[in-house]
């Protein structure tokens, strides 16, 4: 008895009992981390050097979403590659319910700017800090339907860590403070819901279709509008063709920066990115 005691309280056995919890981003996967604690052992399918509209799922992972209490995904059309995944038994968080998403209609659009191709909006979402609390409120709903006894927990960690994440968005806001309004181009059209937090106006995606390069006459009028204009930075992602970035910030008179799109740290993601993207703005100025 004593034994069997002794089994049951053991590491290996407490770990067993925490809800095994798949995520199709890194990002999902801290916000799961920051609300589940201890409770939960959280696991993404995709990396943040990889291209999140094109992961391939390795068979050590297929077995790891069959014994998942729960998957939560970004949604929308962000992964098209779940389609390839067999029937779930666990639950299913889309993280965008309840996100007020933006570019879901033309007319939402500027007129600059071709629509997101993406049909039912842009589905970069998390890159804006305030939404963190409507997808963590649905991560907590579900968390609290698989473990009732800990739903008290969860609404405490949840609230810790909203609770720092208000504080550090409000440092965040001081320190690119002075360049709101500051007009900006990017490549990939994924930073609608950044820029709109932070007070950019992006002009110009140089991508006329996400993920599509420009045609050499496309490029040329985005360079022609880029003479002489008061855009000072081109932001590029990790997976944006240095080439072109490198035409355009030649050419096109504009500093590059690259930003990240998605981290393993939720918090920390926007730590860089801020540092980053002020480093730009000064030196630009």
């Amino acid at each position: 008895m004593l034994a069997a005691l002794v089994a049951a309280t053991s590491p290996s056995a407490q770990a067993q009992q925490r809800l095994l919890v798949i995520t199709t981003s890194p990002d999902l996967k801290s916000l799961v981390e920051a609300v589940g604690g201890d409770r939960v052992e959280v696991e993404s399918l995709g990396q943040p050097e990889q291209n999140p509209h094109s992961v391939e799922i390795k068979p050590g992972q297929l077995v790891r979403v069959k014994q998942a209490a729960m998957l939560v995904r970004i949604g929308l059309d962000h992964e098209p590659w779940l389609a390839r995944l067999p029937a779930l038994t666990a639950t299913v968080v889309d993280a965008s319910r309840d996100v007020p998403l933006l570019q879901t209609e033309t007319p939402r659009l500027r007129t600059a700017r071709k629509a997101h191709t993406h049909a039912y909006g842009n589905t970069h979402y998390w890159l804006d800090p305030k939404n963190a609390w409507p997808i963590t409120a649905s991560i907590l709903a579900a968390l609290a339907d698989l473990s009732p006894a800990d739903r008290a927990a969860f609404e405490a960690r949840r609230e810790a860590f909203l609770s720092r994440l208000e504080e550090r968005l409000a440092a965040w806001e001081g320190v690119l403070a002075p360049y709101r309004g500051a007009r900006v181009v990017v490549v990939h059209d994924s930073w609608s819901y950044f820029a709109e937090r932070f007070g950019l106006r992006i002009v110009a995606a140089a991508e006329p279709n996400p993920g599509v390069p420009p045609s050499p006459g496309e490029l040329a009028a985005l360079l022609d509008r880029l003479r002489g204009s008061d855009v000072r930075v081109l932001i590029s992602d990790p997976h944006s063709d240095p080439s072109l970035v490198r035409q355009i910030a030649d050419k096109g008179g504009v500093r590059p920066v690259t930003l990240l799109p998605s981290g393993r740290d939720y918090i920390g993601l926007f730590e860089e990115n801020v540092q980053r993207l002020s480093q730009a703005l000064k030196s630009g100025q």
